[in-house]
């Protein structure tokens, strides 16, 4: 059996746009009303380790996917950013608990988030440019973290492994090592809706108790449903109303879900902070990476309710401004070059000084024949980046001599 993993697969599917298979379905629990007050935090009894034969078979397939991650061209290796994403589990869960985990900050621009059970934990880049505040960031890491510390994945496990006869289980676990499936292992993942209240009121506890706003969770879950939807309508679809895709494979929401959330919050009169400055601050640069890598989704629908939904925050900054231009220059239909063209000279005029801006207005203006203006925009941006991959197609679009042909210069 070839060898897979999770992080490969599922940052390889998720990019191409396809559901996450589900190969274990938990029984749902039936919906009850939010508790009086947020549970206490229980003592932390250390480090977990594998209790039985099926958990310790759960470590074996999450340590072969943590090998992998480890890796992977998908890591972000950035000290800064690696510390700032921490920082905010530890501020939440406590420095006790957080030693426990080790966590992956993966550039994989579609919103998730994971705790394995050996203690590795994943947050995409999609998941932190979506975030509003260290609030946000916060109760998904919590969330997390409560799952893990309740054992959650092994009951998907355990059923997983009832379900099927031995000859099949064997297969899964061959004598020369291990091999996995993706539709297998992201099943054991797949949780219920006693188990997601659970966790939900572990990381809302986690994140009362940090001092942060405990309406950081319920934010989240709606806006992500209302992407979804937006998405779904630009590309002539109907808004999923089972939502099995994505985040939501593993992470069933329900109005009931959003309305006990909401309750939550009101009953722990939530005076926290949402932490927007000290997000922004964290995420530095990568803010406009994890931009870039979103306009490349072709998702135009969700990119623009993503766009708009950040500027509800910050306003039409000019980085805003830019990257909504590429996303309708790279959209490229009737019109779409004038309104790109007008969001780049709108982020121009208010300062924004990245060079790509004005390459993409130049493009931009290119593609409508207002060639003397194109090229000036083109010749621009070679100046402050005349090492660009793509210098030599711009430098014969800008009209530009190639520097083979140039003379010398003075």
């Amino acid at each position: 059996m070839k060898r897979l993993g999770l992080a490969r697969l599922s940052a390889a599917l998720l990019l191409a746009g396809a559901a996450l298979p589900v190969a274990a379905q938990l029984p749902a629990a039936p919906a009850a009303a939010p508790p009086a007050q947020l549970p206490p935090i229980p003592a932390w009894g250390g480090t977990l380790e594998p209790q039985d034969r099926d958990e310790r078979g759960l470590w074996m397939m999450s340590a072969d996917d943590e090998q992998l991650i480890r890796g992977s061209r998908f890591v972000i290796d950035d000290p800064a950013l690696n510390a700032y994403v921490r920082g905010v589990l530890c501020k939440a869960v406590g420095a006790d608990r957080c030693q426990s985990v080790r966590l992956y900050v993966m550039r994989v621009p579609v919103f998730n988030a994971s705790m394995h059970p050996n203690g590795m934990m994943q947050i995409w880049s999609g998941a932190l440019l979506r975030m509003r505040g260290e609030a946000e960031l916060a109760a998904v890491l919590g969330h997390e973290f409560a799952h893990y510390e309740r054992r959650h994945s092994l009951a998907g496990f355990k059923q997983a492994r009832a379900a099927t006869d031995a000859a099949l289980w064997a297969a899964f676990i061959p004598i020369a090592g291990l091999a996995v499936s993706l539709g297998a292992l992201q099943g054991f993942f797949i949780y219920n809706q006693a188990q997601e209240k659970e966790a939900d009121l572990g990381g809302l506890s986690f994140v009362q108790r940090a001092g942060y706003s405990t309406a950081a969770f319920a934010d989240v879950w709606e806006r992500l449903i209302a992407e979804e939807d937006a998405g779904r309508v630009a590309r002539g679809q109907k808004p999923r109303a089972g939502r099995r895709s994505g985040f939501f494979a593993t992470h069933p929401p329900s109005a009931e879900r959003m309305t006990y959330l909401r309750a939550l919050a009101r009953q722990a009169a939530d005076t926290g902070d949402p932490g927007a400055a000290s997000l922004r601050a964290g995420l530095g640069a990568w803010f406009g990476r994890f931009l870039e890598d979103q306009v490349k989704l072709n998702d135009f629908g969700g990119t623009e309710w993503l766009l708009a939904d950040l500027a509800r925050r910050d306003g039409w900054t000019g980085q805003l401004l830019s990257t909504r231009g590429d996303l309708y220059r790279l959209r490229g239909q009737d019109g779409d070059m004038a309104i790109a063209a007008g969001l780049y000279r709108e982020a121009l005029a208010k300062g924004h000084a990245d060079p790509e801006t004005r390459r993409g207005l130049g493009l931009a203006l290119l593609r409508q024949g207002q060639q003397a203006e194109g090229q000036a925009m083109l010749k621009a941006y070679l100046e402050a980046k005349p090492d660009a991959g793509d210098a030599a197609m711009l430098r014969m679009m800008a009209g530009l001599p190639s520097p083979a042909t140039a003379g010398p210069t003075q």
